[in-house]
């Protein structure tokens, strides 16, 4: 705690001095999946908040920096025997964005989205000024508005969050339907089973569709490695039943980044092997896109071929009653897959988010999907995402900020509470250090 006092009041005055510029925050690691556009900006190095300061696993919880990533928090917690009550899935994920952005996993049926699990944070302002947000202090409001708020607000240098108790293995039964009603009803009644621990799924087809269920065990006939040569999602529709270790459940996505490292033909046994077992993470990845990102290398290829490309990367909460709809209509729009779900519902019936407004009595199925468009019609930008968001707006769901939107301002401010925001930007950042919600996660300024 004296190294985090040290390194917090460096990172105060840093702050202080760059008042008046463009700020941004200068670290290792991001999931962002929308490009920013350029200008110059001063960088807050937070770099070093990236340390475990301790796990409590009698009264449950672990006070984390904000920049720790998931596989440093999680390696550590499970020393103790227990994990973050929700793990998101890619090793890269920090602690602290996870939270500000609505991070969810296969728990998320019993503990809800990552902010869920915060029991408080410190939070640095745009002023320099830091403070300590629980829900039941002076700080509350930031406390329930910081989630969606993507830096907006001020940063979390400092959570302490709940942990579970862990056992040694997981033991997953793959569940397969055909029938688009009943996979969803089955989804719903999962959830209610008190003997199951994780819950998710994939969308393979319109009739080709799994549930699968996670539940901790002291012991396992045998252990399935998906670290290497073998693709865990594959595995989805090759067997009923499996066992893994817990840490290789928690990063069981991580390895193939979902199935997305088949766009850089990780999922070639002979390129596998090139990348080696090191490489094959969230991590690599996302430096590859990084590049691809700044150089347009597949944007030039596909423009020499004559294909017209529109990345479709987004993840959305749907309420259960209206999730076959949606995946009906995904099939009749978006249409490549696999599709990820996830179910989630609030633990807390009494909270509300005010920056990412979820009814807590509900269950909400989130759809995972990401991938590119390709056709020879030039659209117009934004086509495919658009009728997404229309969507999701006429079925009261909510959509993740972290990749690209489309929204009029109107819309955005309609879902997202602009009331809500306009009283915490007016209190917390008065000055307009850091960036409008719109301007940053629409505009991508």
């Amino acid at each position: 705690m004296a190294r985090y006092q040290e390194k917090k009041q460096c990172l105060m005055e840093a702050l202080r001095s760059a008042r008046g510029e463009n700020i941004r925050l200068g670290k290792t690691t991001s999931n962002l999946f929308r490009d920013r556009h350029g200008g110059p900006a001063q960088k807050l190095d937070v770099r070093d908040f990236n340390n475990v300061l301790n796990v409590d696993a009698v009264n449950g919880q672990v006070v984390v920096e904000g920049m720790t990533p998931y596989a440093k928090l999680v390696a550590e917690c499970l020393k103790h025997n227990v994990m973050p009550a929700v793990v998101p899935q890619l090793k890269s994920i920090t602690i602290g964005g996870a939270t500000v952005g609505c991070g969810i996993e296969s728990s998320s049926f019993r503990y809800g989205l990552v902010h869920e699990t915060v029991q408080e944070m410190e939070i640095l302002l745009g002023d320099g000024r830091t403070v300590l947000c629980a829900p039941d202090n002076e700080y509350r409001d930031l406390f329930y508005g910081f989630p969606n708020s993507y830096g907006t607000l001020g940063y979390a240098l400092l959570l302490k969050v709940r942990v579970v108790p862990v056992k040694k293995y997981v033991k997953l039964s793959h569940i397969r339907h055909a029938d688009l009603e009943g996979f969803f009803a089955d989804l719903a009644r999962q959830c209610e089973r008190a003997d199951v621990d994780f819950v998710d799924g994939v969308v393979f087809g319109r009739h080709d569709m799994v549930i699968t269920l996670g539940q901790f065990a002291d012991e396992a006939p045998y252990t399935s490695d998906y670290t290497y040569e073998r693709i865990y999602y594959k595995s989805l529709r090759e067997r009923a039943e499996d066992f893994l270790t817990t840490a290789d459940y928690l990063w069981r996505w991580d390895t193939d980044w979902f199935w997305c490292s088949k766009n850089l033909l990780a999922q070639n046994p002979v390129i596998r092997r090139l990348y080696g077992r090191q490489r094959l993470n969230s991590v690599t990845y996302t430096k590859l896109m990084r590049l691809n990102s700044r150089w347009k290398f597949t944007r030039a290829i596909d423009k020499l071929l004559g294909f017209h490309t529109e990345s479709v990367i987004q993840d959305v909460e749907i309420p259960l009653e209206h999730a076959p709809e949606f995946l009906a209509f995904y099939h009749d729009v978006i249409r490549f897959m696999p599709v990820w779900i996830c179910p989630t519902r609030a633990r807390d019936k009494q909270a509300r988010f005010d920056l990412y407004r979820m009814d807590p009595q509900k269950l909400y199925v989130n759809f995972g999907f990401w991938d590119v468009i390709r056709g020879r019609k030039k659209l117009p930008p934004g086509h495919f995402n658009r009728q997404v968001e229309q969507k999701v707006m006429a079925m009261q769901g909510m959509k993740s900020l972290y990749s690209d939107s489309y929204f009029s301002p109107e819309q955005f401010w309609e879902i997202y509470n602009r009331p809500a925001y306009e009283r915490l930007k007016k209190k917390y950042d008065p000055d307009g250090t850091l960036k409008d919600l719109y301007r940053k996660c629409v505009l991508k300024e």
